[in-house]
């Protein structure tokens, strides 16, 4: 067997997994890459696959980076199935053909720049088109019920409690003399927060493929989330102001209606208007009305007893542009919530321009923030952004509740680990940004005495019967050199970062002064 890390490698976004086994090639997710130029411009890369090849795709969620990139697949060459859960289908049936649309958007303004400079014409990443014709190739697969993918490999799905539909992939595979078991997590979500279920725990695998967004870090408790959510609302409602909140539209936006209709039932908050200004949130929230099978006990008791926290008086559904821009017209004391969740796309960005410069109002991020993109600068304290080319001035207060993000935390992700009975011979950690990921690393090896490896990105590893994977036992450096490595790496990612935003600073020429002596500090430790 061998696993190829097509991406989810030492960074948040465009998960992608290419498992080779039993005569099959199976893709766990096809996510799209978010975040900088840099990182977007793998979407465009070569497969180091044949997309035709492929006879499997396993979905484990509808979000974007890990789904985003089945349009292009198809488009490609992909003619195999993909699979996911129901719940899961009916999000990708909207949000994919939503991605290809800011595609097409995106590309069309990039162009109408080309044209007045004379440069070359680019084509989108995929169409909407592209993504309708990619909904033809899901097939659903429901949790708990084992799915033959040949003889020899079975799938079974368990509940993630990550968004709608999210799901744990286990893979069964009997390879000659052995049967082994692989599970990946996708997303996996947080314990006791409302409306989906908690994650299932499994007991058993061979080699687990974990995520760790959250590795290095702890959530607020659900008390203290929903107080600071409480404390930001009447702060700039006192102001006058807006709460502009960059949210999924999956996952994070119903959530959020749900603590707002208990707070303004409770009088704990006023009446202000809330404005879920995206036609790909609307569309969500209608498709969570009709999956209750993946509603906790708290969330069906709700709807039995007559109420609807997705629909109460205050929320107003903007579907047209013209509503849109509407918004921005009003005064303030409003809670204007829009996708993209990463401030990188969407009406968001538009809300933002007319927001961010006034010192009245709030920006509220709820959910995690990838390197390279304009919500992680904002959260990071730039002191200005350019939105649609035009440089806006950041007076508006910027704050972060991390208890909203739908991702399990450093200690969630120990205590799901250390449930297993039969432990991995090896846990492999994705999704997650290269400190973090470092960071956890060490919790689990310290903590629960597993042997833990933090992938590169398009490594291959062959997983080997009673063994190590190769990758990891082959690897020829002595520690400390692989050490020094992983230190040079996150170094230059964090350099990279704070010298961004030391350009725009007003004492930039000092700031840099002091970011070459820490430079120059590094290479004499990396050298020594």
């Amino acid at each position: 067997m061998k696993l190829t890390f097509c991406g989810g490698a030492r960074t948040v976004t465009g998960s992608s997994f290419l498992l080779e086994a039993a005569g099959k090639k199976i893709l766990l997710d096809c996510g799209m890459f978010q975040g900088g130029k840099r990182l977007r411009s793998r979407n465009y890369g070569q497969y180091p696959y044949n997309p035709a090849e492929i006879d499997y795709v396993i979905v484990s969620h509808a979000h974007i980076d890990h789904s985003g990139l089945l349009p292009r697949l198809v488009r490609d060459g992909f003619r195999g199935k993909v699979l996911a859960t129901p719940a899961t289908i009916d999000l990708a049936g909207v949000m994919l053909p939503d991605s290809g649309y800011i595609q097409m958007m995106e590309t069309e303004w990039i162009n109408r720049k080309n044209r007045r400079s004379g440069r070359p014409l680019e084509e989108p990443l995929y169409t909407v088109e592209d993504a309708e014709a990619a909904l033809q190739f899901f097939h659903p697969v429901d949790y708990y019920t084992p799915y033959a993918l040949s003889p020899q490999i079975s799938l079974t799905f368990f509940d993630a409690g990550h968004i709608l539909g999210s799901a744990i992939t286990e893979l069964t595979i009997a390879d000659g003399t052995r049967t082994e078991k692989i599970v990946y997590t996708g997303d996996l979500g947080k314990s006791g927060r409302p409306i989906i279920r908690d994650p299932d725990i499994l007991e058993e695998a061979d080699y687990l493929l974990l995520e760790g967004t959250y590795g290095s870090r702890k959530h607020e408790q659900d008390e203290q989330k929903v107080e600071l959510l409480k404390q930001v609302i009447l702060d700039t409602v006192k102001r006058q102001g807006n709460i502009v909140v960059p949210s999924f539209a999956v996952g994070r936006t119903q959530e959020l209606l749900y603590y707002l209709s208990r707070l303004m039932k409770n009088s704990e908050i006023p009446n202000l208007p809330i404005y879920v200004d995206s036609p790909l949130a609307i569309s969500a929230t209608e498709i969570f009305a009709r999956h209750p099978e993946c509603y906790d006990v708290q969330m069906r008791w709700l709807l039995q007893s007559g109420q609807d926290p997705f629909n109460f008086p205050e929320t107003i559904f903007t579907r047209t542009v013209e509503e849109s821009k509407s918004i921005n017209e009003l005064p303030g004391g409003a809670m204007i919530i829009s996708a993209s969740g990463m401030a990188e796309a969407g009406r968001i960005k538009h809300h933002l321009k007319h927001n961010l410069w006034r010192p009245e109002s709030t920006v509220l991020f709820v959910g995690y923030q990838a390197v390279g993109t304009l919500g992680r600068r904002i959260l990071d304290g730039v002191p200005r952004v350019r939105i649609f080319g035009e440089e806006i001035k950041v007076n508006a207060r910027v704050v972060a509740i991390d208890g909203f993000s739908a991702h399990a935390d450093r200690s969630e992700l120990l205590r799901w680990l250390g449930k297993f009975r039969k432990k991995p011979k090896q846990v492999m950690l994705v999704h997650g940004e290269e400190e973090a990921l470092m960071h956890f690393s060490a919790l689990v090896e310290q903590e629960l005495q597993l042997p833990v490896y933090i992938p590169q990105q398009l490594e291959t590893m062959e997983l080997l019967p009673g063994r190590l994977p190769a990758a990891h036992v082959s690897d020829a450096w002595p520690k400390k050199a692989h050490e020094l490595r992983q230190k040079w790496q996150s170094f230059q990612e964090e350099y990279t970062r704070r010298l961004e935003w030391a350009l725009h600073t007003p004492d930039a020429e000092e700031r840099l002064a002091e970011l070459e002596k820490e430079l120059a500090a590094m290479r004499k430790c990396i050298n020594a």
